[in-house]
């Protein structure tokens, strides 16, 4: 016999998740957040995590942790989403951007269009 056998084979513990994998823990990692329809993605990203980290409990599936990540991700994609949506309406709808919504329709040319643009950065202050 050899001083070196090479590595023993892996053997599952009996009852162990032997070939069982979790599809939705990575789904869910990879839908967590898209800024275009990022609260449906996100709240679909919950949903695989919360089913994938269950199977993950029961022993039905073996990266539970990943699906835990995932459903974390996906609720902080839905909030993230939120956000922007509610920074975008306030935007548009602040009188900095209707002023220059109408500075840029009676604009006769570029130089109006670029006067129009200075104008809004400094009243924002940009």
């Amino acid at each position: 016999m050899s001083a070196y056998e090479g590595a023993p084979a892996y053997r599952p513990e009996p009852g162990a998740a032997a070939g069982r994998r979790n599809g939705l823990g990575i789904a869910a990692v990879l839908l967590f957040w898209k800024l275009i329809g990022g609260i449906v993605l996100g709240l679909t990203g919950l949903v695989h995590g919360s089913i994938g980290f269950r199977r993950g409990r029961r022993g039905e599936a073996t990266n539970g942790t990943m699906s835990l990540v995932g459903a974390i991700l996906g609720a902080l994609g839905v909030l993230g989403s939120l956000l922007v949506i509610g920074l975008g309406v306030s935007v548009i709808n602040s009188d900095e951007f209707g002023s220059l919504t109408d500075c840029l329709k009676h604009a006769q040319n570029a130089s109006d269009q670029q006067q129009c643009q200075q104008d809004y950065q400094d009243d924002v202050g940009g």
